[in-house]
């Protein structure tokens, strides 16, 4: 499934600029599992932007993409956070905040993270600005993945409120596509390019996941509009059929 949803980007035309990546590169972690990653990756016809997610481990994750693509380069200690800074795809600037907390499942808006993304966005204020992070800020309403959002949420929405040319925060983690007002922004989630959330309310619901339909953000930015963002099934379905 991961196979097909690259196979998929590269058949988009016009080709995307860059492709976000908002963690959960593997699931354990390990040096044979991020080879196995990169290997994949590599058939990508176009750049990547990655940061890490609770499952990923940062030592092995900087290892493996390096300096340009979220790694932080090889100076950076094997434990410091892996933000990132991208000014070079078209008049969006792309923001990385990892808010991961090594060893635990959870994220954090630490103060750390808070000083980071404060000045990097009064660098370059009016600048239009995506931020993607990993773990949602907010309870989504799913009970067994609410237990690991990014803690300390109402943090990341005040610096947000601060800046009015954050466009949108997108984040993964969650598997479903959700979407809400947060810090006078748009905030969107990623749907899921293998397994689904069971999207269970109930707060006693026990965990599950399904396979459901594979897709992907597509953020799409106009002059005059600003950015658009599209859910974008993954795979190939009847037609073209008459249009109706």
């Amino acid at each position: 499934m991961f196979a097909a949803a690259i196979r998929h980007l590269n058949r988009l035309t016009p080709r995307p600029d860059v492709v976000l990546l908002t963690g959960d590169v593997t699931d354990d972690g390990t040096a044979q599992a991020y080879a196995m990653a990169r290997d994949m990756l590599d058939a990508l016809a176009m750049p990547l932007l990655a940061i890490p997610g609770n499952h990923d481990e940062r030592a092995a994750f900087r290892r493996c993409f390096g300096e340009g693509q979220g790694g932080g380069g090889s100076d950076q200690p094997p434990d410091a956070p892996l933000h990132l800074v991208a000014d070079g795809f078209g008049p969006v600037r792309i923001i990385g905040l990892d808010v991961t907390v090594p060893g635990r499942h959870h994220g954090d808006i630490d103060d750390a993270a808070a000083a980071w993304l404060t000045r990097t966005l009064a660098a370059d204020p009016a600048r239009p600005t995506l931020i993607m992070i990993h773990h949602p800020p907010f309870d989504s309403g799913i009970p067994y993945i609410d237990a690991y959002h990014c803690r300390r949420g109402d943090r990341l929405a005040a610096i947000v409120a601060g800046f009015p040319s954050v466009e949108r925060i997108t984040c993964g983690h969650i598997h479903r596509a959700m979407q809400l007002r947060f810090g006078g922004t748009l905030l969107c989630t990623a749907p899921s390019t293998t397994t689904a959330i069971a999207l269970r309310l109930d707060p006693a619901a026990e965990a599950a996941s399904y396979v459901e339909p594979p897709a992907m953000l597509l953020h799409q930015w106009r002059p005059g509009t600003g950015l658009i963002s599209h859910v974008l099934p993954i795979g190939d379905f009847p037609g073209p059929m008459p249009f109706a």
